[in-house]
């Protein structure tokens, strides 16, 4: 009975766990979709939009730095890139090499099968190359709003540059929930236990930091507020007139 537990041990908590995070990945789409003003993401992209909004209406001279911001943006993109194809690589040279690992050490509480240890090693394989690609495309996108909003006499609509924003901001969250993944597959190495206490730690963490309590900030519209701007400009140029005549 003692054996039966080690061994089958993986079969129980790792698909547990794995459900786990993406069941509340699901609950946390769902939620996007529905009520986006509750979740980090909602709040975050609605800032966004009126930053797009607002960079976009300044002139092509002093939109330097939103082309910082977005090439800040562009820098980080890369550098989680080259650090997952880096890790991908060395995990790639692991699975190729045929000296031993500590996958079958006598330590790890769990199955020690050549299937499993394939299995630890192709998923957490596929979590890295998910974050590159989707750190890749993070970049892309944010490149090509860097173009749009330094194009000169530009007649291109804001919603094109708010959708490039809106692309690479959400590459980038699945970047790093793919990290996050990662980092509980890594610790299936350790043995299943690890891995599903890991599991449950980072749902518990994720939910306090994609819930959002503040309530989203109403903007005024560009036109309008630049309007009423207009309004005061004049009503100042006609006080001054009526006090010099005064």
């Amino acid at each position: 009975m003692g054996a039966w537990k080690k061994d089958y041990l993986d079969l129980v908590l790792v698909p547990c766990g794995l459900l786990l995070m993406f069941g509340y990945h699901l609950f946390l789409l769902y939620r996007y979709l529905k009520c986006p003003q509750t979740t980090i993401i909602g709040y975050e992209n609605h800032n966004k939009r009126a930053w797009v909004e607002r960079m976009f209406q300044v002139e092509l001279k002093d939109r330097g730095p939103a082309i910082s911001v977005i090439s800040s943006n562009i820098t980080a993109a890369t550098a989680l890139s080259s650090i997952s194809l880096v890790l991908s690589s060395l995990i790639g040279a692991w699975i190729g090499s045929s000296t031993a690992n500590i996958f079958t050490s006598s330590y790890i509480y769990g199955s020690r099968t050549p299937s499993i240890v394939y299995i630890k090693y192709i998923a957490l394989l596929s979590c890295f190359l998910v974050a590159f690609t989707c750190f890749v495309q993070t970049a892309r996108h944010f490149v090509h709003a860097n173009f749009l909003i330094s194009m000169p006499n530009n007649d291109i609509p804001v919603s094109s540059i708010e959708r490039e924003v809106i692309k690479g901001s959400n590459f980038w969250l699945i970047g790093l929930r793919s990290l996050c993944f990662a980092i509980t597959l890594l610790l299936w190495i350790f043995g299943p236990i690890p891995m599903f206490v890991c599991s449950v730690i980072m749902v518990g963490m994720l939910i306090n930091l994609d819930r959002n309590t503040t309530p989203l900030h109403r903007y005024e519209p560009v036109g309008r507020r630049e309007f009423q701007m207009k309004i005061d400009q004049k009503k100042e140029a006609v006080n001054r007139v009526v006090e010099q005549q005064n």
